[in-house]
């Protein structure tokens, strides 16, 4: 098991990526084709950089990428990169503008996960929480036929959180990488073909 970790820990400082993470985002990729040259990317949860990365080298120079994480990162991205520190939920007043200035984006990705208890059902639902309001700030910024990714930990919510994306895009897909671990509870809902956000269901008239 060790070994097979070592693989893409090693693999992604010979690649000069600062996290394996990238591996799974190129999974993804290349088993979903959501990302092209020339598209804006908006990445969750960005920090150290590894997807963001693997972004910007897929949608070239004629593509931008727009990371934000509340951690700042020491690694140093191409010039069609902008990473800025902040909480995306609740952005300050540069993350907003940055997001609004770009938007829509063409890919919203989110690799984000809670900070793991060990409470296995209490992991699960932060998890969902965090995918459920990515979905909304995907909702906002996100272009009409885009595609969207988000890591979830396994668990009830699952079903809940694929019904959602069921709702917004033409197809949905749940894929654990290869280069995941094992053991972890980890997998990721892909939403290919953005329809848009659902409509609110009309409040009912309160008779006077």
């Amino acid at each position: 098991m060790k070994k097979y970790q070592d693989h893409y820990f090693k693999q992604a400082k010979k690649d000069n990526y600062p996290a394996r993470s990238v591996y799974k985002l190129q999974e993804i990729n290349k088993r979903f084709g959501i990302l092209r040259p020339g598209q804006k990317v908006l990445d969750l949860g960005a920090a150290p950089g590894s997807w963001t990365l693997f972004a910007a080298k897929v949608v070239g120079q004629g593509g931008k990428v727009l990371g934000v994480d509340l951690q700042s990162t020491s690694t140093d991205f191409p010039d069609n990169v902008r990473f800025l520190v902040g909480d995306v939920f609740e952005p300050p007043a540069e993350v907003q503008a940055a997001m609004e200035e770009l938007a829509p984006f063409d890919v919203v990705v989110s690799d984000m996960a809670p900070k793991t208890s060990g409470i296995i059902f209490r992991d699960q639902a932060f998890s969902f929480d965090l995918c459920v309001r990515a979905l909304e700030v995907a909702d906002k910024y996100l272009a009409k036929g885009g595609n969207f990714v988000a890591k979830i930990f396994e668990g009830p919510d699952v079903r809940q959180f694929a019904a959602m994306l069921r709702e917004r895009f033409v197809t949905v897909k749940n894929f654990k990488p290869q280069s995941s671990r094992s053991e972890s509870k980890e997998t990721f809902y892909i939403g290919l073909g953005f329809k848009g956000a659902p409509e609110a269901p009309a409040q009912d008239q309160i008779p006077v």
